[in-house]
């Protein structure tokens, strides 16, 4: 039992980041009809957000400091943040141990601007080409991103840690009756859960729950008669691919500590998210959060040692091969609407 549950909450880790790019996918094709294969690309322009902000937090001058001496007395030369220098020893090693929950707020208006450009400047021009038109296009602005990525910060994966609050790891297993050390769970990969929870919760609310997202909405079901109420359903659209991609942004910001950034993490996720958007069902937004979590959760338990003797290589191909299942009985995904991509 401690076993299933230990895996569950892997699944439920790797599950929250397939949803949110999923998410983000589905709400581009959703309101646009654009199949965005650049979307891999925002997760990890996200991501590097965090890279940069710890970066520039890091930034430091050589200053003298007369308490401390070399072997022949002379002052030593040490390097101090100039966070430190501007706002104090304390508060400036918060900042700088607290980089990647705060590079949220960097990231929040870059990705929204990034969204803003991609759409404009490029999306717009395919909205009524074949979406084999609109797949080759984004996917080359997806290599063209990260090859820019790669430029500017190297091959290499970047460590990028989390705070130190949130580096140690929980008993789980105390909390629901085990003994003690039988679960043990890292703190930050619950705390992205809790996070993905809440950017999901708050897209559904604001879609749900606001006279923007319902008219997002209604311009899902049917653009053109939204259009004749006088509603400039076009720029709400575009907001509508930005937030898609502050979504995709904030996951990869928040998924820096658990996997190093490096430039091709943005096509590595997309395969397996676009898979998740198949599966949940094109367009289909619940569709796409239920399947990211369950794809999740047979990854994890395909990756078990017990499952990988008796079928090796299962944890590789277990997202393709349950793809292909419910494919074949269900042509729609589990939640899809009738019309979507059947022309």
């Amino acid at each position: 039992m401690d076993a299933i549950i230990l895996q569950i909450l892997n699944g439920l880790d790797k599950g929250s980041a397939y949803a949110l790019i999923a998410l983000g996918l589905t709400l581009i094709f959703g309101t646009l009809g654009v199949v965005n294969f650049a979307h891999g690309a925002l997760f990890m322009i996200g991501a590097f957000c965090a890279v940069a902000l710890q970066r520039l937090f890091g930034l430091s001058k050589t200053t003298i400091d007369e308490s401390q001496v070399d072997f022949l007395g002379n002052p030593l030369k040490v390097q101090t943040p100039y966070l430190e220098s501007w706002f104090g020893h304390d508060f400036g090693q918060a900042l700088i141990d607290w980089s990647v929950p705060l590079a949220i707020l960097l990231a929040i208006p870059v990705m929204l601007a990034v969204g803003y450009v991609m759409e404009r400047g490029l999306i717009k021009h395919f909205y009524k080409r074949p979406h084999a038109d609109q797949i080759l296009v984004t996917f080359g602005l997806a290599i063209v991103l990260q090859e820019i990525v790669k430029y500017y910060f190297g091959a290499n994966p970047i460590p990028t840690p989390s705070p130190a609050a949130f580096r140690g790891s929980l008993d789980f297993g105390v909390l629901v009756g085990f003994d003690a050390n039988v679960i043990i769970y890292p703190y930050w990969r619950l705390v992205y859960f809790l996070f993905s929870g809440v950017i999901i919760a708050a897209v559904f609310a604001f879609l749900q729950f606001t006279t923007f997202g319902m008219v997002v909405r209604a311009g899902m079901a049917d653009r053109e008669t939204v259009g004749l109420l006088g509603i400039d359903i076009d720029r709400r659209f575009t907001l509508m691919f930005g937030i898609a991609a502050a979504v995709a942004g904030l996951a990869g910001v928040m998924y820096t500590p658990i996997l190093s950034p490096t430039y091709s993490m943005g096509m590595d996720f997309l395969v397996l998210s676009f898979v998740v958007v198949v599966v949940g069902g094109m367009g289909s937004l619940p569709g796409a959060v239920m399947s990211g979590f369950l794809l999740g959760i047979l990854q994890s338990f395909a990756s078990m040692n017990e499952v990988k003797s008796l079928l090796p290589g299962i944890d590789q191909i277990i997202i393709y091969l349950v793809a292909i299942i419910i494919l074949l009985t269900r042509p729609r995904g589990l939640m899809g609407r009738k019309g979507v991509m059947e022309e």
